[in-house]
């Protein structure tokens, strides 16, 4: 039988797309106008729907790619014309809020933001989140293990996941979907899932931890002319903040001018002549109290020179001010011709030093137009975007070794939070051990001995 035929008679024909069905489908949320290349597209709405499809796939030795909400950044959702797609946007419900356990459980196409706007409704708060919230579904975020703008104080979303469920390349359902935060018994096996980018199986539901939703919430940016003192100044605010800090993003000077600058809608709440700029955010439980530290602590940072200038919000309308300056990436995305992304990490200290000196290579390529970094500096994430004369795979190349060249010796990685997909595959090694990629090549060939799960993708 004819898998096409065979996947309408497991999942009914309406969810199985070919041919001319699939031009106003893509495979990543910034390309729309490039129709999709598959066999065929199947639309799921169940987990054993999924493991149906597997079964079938695993028979015929069929190449599958998983997508997701299309926001990955390294290449993840790159699909062939001879493989069959699974896309999980009809796995989108939100099945349970467990005030108690402070939980909730979720079907892998639902929208991050979607399930942000749930939570909150119960005063609870799920506390993982980034610029693609309105787009990235749970299961990509879990596949990839997402960070974002609160890593620094509620870990990666590893570290927020308590049960999964997930289909295996045979079509096996693994499903442990238990609530409880301590579990010893045996291996881990979720974890095996989270951050494997689909290629050892296809998350289908989750169980995620929820916190407490904050009574208040603080911000200021603040200005620097040196980078060793944004560091002391981390420690600083930690310590005098009370433990609320949650967000310590660091924005660089020529990066700050493009995302408030026209075209961008965002106005500067700092001059932009300083060389870096600090935007923080505290959650706590007691709105007067929390602001009084917040200006006492920005006050006294001033008067002992730790800092330039600052601009706390005053209002909630401020806050959304700060905070979409920070998250609109398309604005600096719009600034740089073939924008060319990455997600490095780097021990804090060594951060300034190192993104001087990798600008200063970048700008010896005479195909590199500019350099915009900003990132997480709490725990030592930095983005770069760069923008080029083309998108050749020549000055890729040459750009991608630029960046990557200091990383290895400094125990750095290539990866901080998009993951390695196809795009980062040749420069693993600069973050993991022959040993480690070996291992990773063992767990790959036991669970899919025929390669046919998101082929080609880490390694």
């Amino acid at each position: 039988m004819d898998i096409v035929n065979a996947f309408k008679q497991k999942i009914s024909p309406e969810k199985v797309l070919t041919g001319s069905e699939l031009d106003s489908r893509y495979e990543h949320i910034w390309r729309t106008d490039t129709p999709l290349l598959a066999r065929a597209l199947c639309l799921p709405a169940t987990t054993e729907e999924v493991s149906e499809i597997m079964k079938i796939c695993r028979a015929a030795g069929q190449k599958v790619s998983v997508h997701g909400g299309l926001t990955n950044l390294v290449g993840g959702t790159k699909t062939a014309a001879d493989e069959v797609v699974i896309s999980l946007e009809k796995l989108n419900k939100i099945e349970e809020i467990d005030p108690h356990s402070r939980t909730v459980t979720v079907q892998a196409g639902v929208i991050l933001e979607e399930m942000q706007r749930a939570v909150d409704a119960k005063d609870l708060l799920f506390p993982l989140s980034f610029g693609a919230k309105g787009s990235a579904q749970i299961g990509g975020m879990i596949s990839t293990n997402a960070g974002g703008l609160q890593v620094f104080r509620y870990g990666m979303t590893r570290n927020l996941v308590l049960g999964l469920e997930a289909v295996l390349p045979d079509g096996t359902v693994i499903s442990s979907l238990k609530k409880i935060i301590k579990d010893n018994s045996g291996y881990d096996l979720k974890q095996l899932f989270i951050g494997s980018e689909g290629t050892l199986g296809i998350v289908t539901k989750a169980v995620l931890k929820l916190v407490e939703k904050p009574q208040s919430r603080v911000s200021a940016f603040i200005a620097f002319n040196d980078y060793e003192k944004t560091v002391g100044f981390l420690k600083y605010a930690d310590r005098r903040l009370a433990g609320t800090l949650s967000s310590y993003e660091l924005i660089w000077q020529e990066t700050y001018k493009v995302m408030t600058s026209p075209p961008a809608q965002m106005k500067p709440p700092l001059p932009q002549n300083y060389r870096y700029y600090v935007l923080l955010e505290g959650l706590g439980s007691d709105p007067t109290a929390d602001r009084a530290r917040l200006l006492k602590m920005l006050e006294e940072a001033f008067e002992k020179g730790m800092i330039e200038d600052a601009a706390p919000a005053n209002t909630e309308a401020d806050m959304t001010w700060f905070w979409t300056i920070r998250e609109d990436v398309h604005v600096v995305k719009s600034a740089a011709p073939h924008d060319h992304h990455f997600d490095i990490s780097l021990p804090i200290a060594e951060i300034g030093r190192v993104t001087e000196e990798i600008k200063n290579e970048l700008y010896k390529i005479p195909e590199v137009i500019n350099v915009f970094p900003f990132g997480h500096i709490a725990d030592g994430n930095i983005h770069l975007i760069i923008g080029k004369e083309n998108a050749g795979a020549e000055l890729k190349e040459k750009i991608d070794r630029t960046v990557y060249a200091p990383l290895k010796a400094l125990g750095g990685s290539v990866s901080a939070e998009h993951g390695i997909g196809v795009d980062k595959k040749a420069y693993l090694s600069y973050s993991r051990t022959e040993a480690e990629i070996n291992l990773m090549r063992l767990l790959k060939r036991t669970l899919d001995p025929k390669g046919i799960l998101n082929a080609g993708k880490i390694i």
